[in-house]
């Protein structure tokens, strides 16, 4: 038969309860505690983090700054650079220009051609819009005679004039019954480009020395358009 509990039992097994509970909460409160400690931390660490990210965005934001800063500085070198080189190339253009238009008059006199008029840069424009620039124009009573002035002459070069001569009546009726003649001139004259101009009946105007002379055989008959 079992004994009885007693009242000193009962009230042992509450104070070992109470203890226990105790201990329970003690060790609860301890891991709580350690659980916030680690919380803290791991906000110290999300907290370092993110001034890393800031100081990492700040420095990526000053150095995209300084890029396009010097990205815009360098445009603005080189379209310096290419107005200086433009306007040179136009210097330059007007200086081949100005050597070769004196010496057209004796050039083609010499070829049986008078010349009465020598016109710079002529700029014609059509009804329809088109236009059309004219580097050197020498003109007789019953004949025109077109010059392209190219520093370097290229066959491309020579092909694009012989468009620009077949439509200059259109653009100039009034010489519509004279006799057109294209010539071409270069300071250099890359290979084969003065042997096609000459094979479609363009003068050739290339520099000698100090002069500039017609690259064509006394026997040279010119087309005309």
């Amino acid at each position: 038969m079992p004994e009885a509990t007693t009242f000193a039992d009962l009230w042992d097994y509450l104070l070992e309860t109470k203890r226990l509970f105790r201990e329970q909460s003690a060790e609860t409160d301890r891991k709580f505690q350690e659980t916030d400690r680690k919380f803290q931390e791991t906000d110290r660490k999300f907290q370092e983090t993110d001034r890393k990210f800031q100081e990492t965005d700040r420095r990526l934001r000053e150095s995209l700054e300084k890029t396009w800063a010097q990205l815009q500085e360098t445009d603005r070198v080189v379209k310096d650079v290419s107005r200086q080189i433009g306007n040179l190339g136009g210097k330059w253009g007007q200086f081949v220009e100005n050597m070769i238009a004196p010496a057209c008059e004796t050039l083609f006199a010499q070829r049986g051609i008078p010349v009465h008029e020598v016109h710079q840069r002529v700029k014609l424009k059509h009804d329809d819009g088109r236009h059309m620039e004219i580097d050197i124009m020498v003109v007789n009573n019953n004949a025109v005679v077109l010059v392209e002035v190219k520093s370097t002459l290229t066959v491309a070069d020579v092909r694009q004039f012989k468009k620009t001569i077949a439509s200059f009546k259109e653009f100039r009726p009034l010489y519509k019954n004279f006799r057109v003649m294209g010539a071409v001139a270069g300071i250099v004259i890359e290979e084969q480009a003065d042997d096609y101009a000459r094979n479609q009946g363009l003068f050739v105007i290339a520099q000698s020395g100090d002069n500039v002379v017609l690259a064509n055989e006394d026997a040279f008959k010119p087309r005309a358009w």
